[in-house]
């Protein structure tokens, strides 16, 4: 899994084999330039999740169902899943949380809506967790998330993210559950990984998670570039004709000879 949140780079992930695209609210972050995923609105995420859609012919689309988007209730998540699903065209959407959200869950399940569980570190409750903080540290908390995640997987959940939790931890979850585990920052047990595309390739450098494997460093790469393109025109060498159209020679001649 990796996330995409426009069309080429959709186009990219999808062409590449990736199973699954999760537009994820980190798109706050990495496209819109805020510190959080809270402030990320449904608007912002059908908007982002029709660009995705478009660019994608074979990997599963997953949208996130922003904050404040589902925990009023079910008939709030039925109604903000459906716009995900009509408006962005995605085929699942994923929830942060435990057994506070199993009534969303199953109620989305029911109504034919995919879900995928998020439980360890959740973005939107940071506040709540204390910041950016591994999960399940202690024998209570690991006992909690693993009973959260057997919680998910009862009421319909067909997959479940594991963020930020000790890779021995993930691994019994992974062992305990049936349905596939995917990790980010939880260990190499899990059935599957998800990397935010922007810190897969390095275009993103306020922070660089613990968990981030750089497979690039596209920025440095595409700054080199435009320096050299503002050189290029500072110092007349760009254009050059090979870039530049031509008239018809007979049409040239008759400007000059008026």
């Amino acid at each position: 899994m990796l996330t995409a949140y426009d069309y080429p780079s959709a186009t990219l992930v999808d062409q590449c084999g990736i199973d699954m695209i999760l537009v994820g609210d980190s798109l706050g972050m990495v496209m819109l330039g805020r510190d959080d995923t809270i402030s990320v609105t449904m608007d912002e995420m059908v908007h982002h999740c029709r660009a995705v859609t478009r660019g994608t012919k074979r990997a599963l689309v997953i949208a996130d169902m922003p904050f404040m988007s589902y925990e009023p209730g079910v008939e709030t998540a039925l109604t903000n899943a459906a716009r995900l699903f009509q408006q962005g065209g995605v085929r699942a959407v994923k929830l942060e949380g435990g057994r506070e959200i199993l009534p969303q869950v199953q109620a989305l399940v029911q109504a034919g809506i995919p879900v995928v569980g998020h439980i360890g570190l959740t973005p939107q409750r940071v506040a709540a967790l204390g910041g950016f903080k591994v999960q399940g540290k202690t024998a209570e908390a690991a006992r909690r998330l693993m009973d959260e995640a057997k919680a998910l997987e009862d009421a319909g959940a067909f997959c479940i993210v594991l963020e930020a939790i000790p890779a021995p931890i993930a691994s019994r979850i992974t062992a305990a559950v049936g349905v596939p585990t995917i990790g980010i920052g939880a260990g190499s047990d899990c059935d599957g990984q998800v990397l935010v595309f922007h810190d897969l390739l390095g275009l993103f450098d306020r922070f660089v998670p613990k968990f981030v494997k750089q497979y690039a460093n596209l920025r440095d790469i595409a700054a080199q570039a435009i320096s050299e393109y503002r050189q290029d025109v500072e110092n007349g060498d760009f254009p050059g004709t090979e870039h530049s159209f031509r008239m018809p020679e007979e049409e040239n001649a008759k400007l000059d000879n008026d």
